[in-house]
């Protein structure tokens, strides 16, 4: 089969979809289809991985009381975080809906299996965080398929790995890396939330590209 061939309408739609990934912290009650979480999913699992190790573990957390407990891990670890920011930037913290809980009707707790023989090392032996560098590019593919079909990902960051492993009961070489929000985005905004905030600024791409 030959490889395909972009032309330049899908170059700018990819642009404009980069341009308006979100991270989403405001959503609709509505109930999203399984069978599209389920098509999100597997299209994660196409992400790029250290020799092609796929370590990512999705746990898609339904149970109530599961979503709770992890509810109030967040509050907690949010408590002991607010303390260390600036005096300037805490309205703007305080102002942003940074859980998803309440609204979200989709929760999925992402790992990284550590363990995991697949792959037989490659890459890895200098490198070992790589896996969870895979894990994040399954994420990212998530985050990216789910916008193109309306839904919106708040990641969750402000959690205590260690309490949300042993919530979940997962395996032991399982080490936590996301907690993904997901359903239908409240509205929509050109300028991320966090922008709107005066949290921070985007910096132009010359700022982060250097030469040696």
């Amino acid at each position: 089969m030959p490889a395909p061939q972009f032309d330049q309408r899908s170059l700018s739609d990819f642009d404009q979809l980069l341009r308006w990934r979100r991270d989403v912290r405001h959503f609709r009650p509505e109930a999203v289809d399984p069978a599209l979480v389920q098509a999100l999913l597997e299209q994660a699992c196409l992400a790029p991985s250290v020799g092609h190790a796929q370590p990512w573990r999705f746990v898609l957390v339904e149970d109530p009381g599961l979503r709770l407990a992890v509810a109030a891990d967040f509050t907690r670890s949010r408590a002991e975080a607010e303390a260390g920011i600036p005096l300037a930037k805490r309205g703007a913290y305080g102002r942003a809906k940074l859980e998803g809980f309440q609204q979200a009707p989709v929760h999925i707790a992402v790992f990284t299996d550590t363990g995991t023989a697949r792959g037989h090392g490659l890459g890895r032996h200098s490198m070992p965080e790589s896996l969870g560098y895979s894990t994040v590019m399954a994420i990212h593919s998530f985050w990216l398929a789910a916008r193109l079909r309306g839904l919106g990902v708040g990641w969750v960051s402000i959690l205590d790995p260690a309490a949300v492993e042993r919530i979940l009961t997962v395996p032991e070489p399982w080490a936590f890396t996301a907690y993904l929000c997901v359903g239908h985005p409240a509205f929509e905004a050109e300028q991320p939330e966090l922008e709107a905030l005066g949290w921070e600024q985007r910096q132009p791409p010359a700022h982060f590209i250097h030469r040696r």
